[in-house]
């Protein structure tokens, strides 16, 4: 199959108000390419190095995700161009963002991500550290960054009982997030192995690698 055709068969399984963030991360520039000439213009990567040598090689109508873990000493090879950064665990990388963003006259599109799976590796915030990110007073004054919405990732396991339950939490406390910023609009969770379940649980937005780009490299 090529990338292209499978493109096509995966976005016809995708409701409309669903996102595809095609996860580009060790591919090279002629399958991102692909990709493009078939109409998809939002990838994802998960190193800021790696992303920033294709954003300055490739089409600039490409919008690019950070959908990786971030350290803040790397925010700023990334601040003039990154369109959203899924993987937001931290006040301070909040204001290591704004703070980079500020430079480049730039507001940040940031998701808060959420710890929702059963192992310990995963990184993400509870929700009583969702809270105190919320009311903080250094939140207000983050004029930088927009937080968007949630991102979070299921346990990676064949219980598909479990990846639906965490899902479902993920969605209640995103709900509630919508209760205090009624603007937030993206809930980031499913990959290639689950997004059927996270779409049915309320995801806007999936990413997606292997089934567009076959296995890794």
């Amino acid at each position: 199959m090529s990338i292209a055709k499978n493109l096509l068969s995966l976005k016809a399984k995708l409701p409309d108000h669903v996102t595809l963030v095609a996860v580009s991360k060790t591919k090279s520039n002629e399958e991102i390419l692909e990709a493009y000439n078939s109409g998809q213009r939002v990838f994802g990567e998960n190193k800021i190095q790696e992303m920033v040598q294709k954003w300055e090689t490739l089409p600039t109508d490409i919008q690019w995700h950070m959908i990786g873990h971030v350290q803040r000493n790397k925010v700023k090879y990334m601040a003039e161009f990154v369109n959203l950064i899924h993987g937001v665990d931290s006040l301070k990388l909040l204001i290591e963002i704004n703070k980079q963003a500020k430079k480049y006259n730039r507001k940040i599109s940031c998701l808060l991500q959420m710890h929702i799976a059963e192992e310990d590796s995963k990184f993400g915030l509870d929700k009583s550290e969702l809270e105190v990110i919320l009311k903080s007073e250094e939140l207000q004054q983050l004029e930088n960054v927009k937080i968007e919405g949630l991102m979070g990732m299921a346990t990676f396991t064949n219980d598909k009982i479990q990846i639906r339950k965490e899902f479902n939490q993920l969605k209640s406390i995103f709900d509630e997030l919508k209760d205090q910023i009624p603007e937030v609009s993206i809930l980031s969770m499913g990959m290639s192995g689950d997004f059927i379940i996270a779409i049915e649980e309320g995801s806007t937005m999936v990413r997606i690698g292997s089934s567009i780009f076959g296995s890794r490299n």
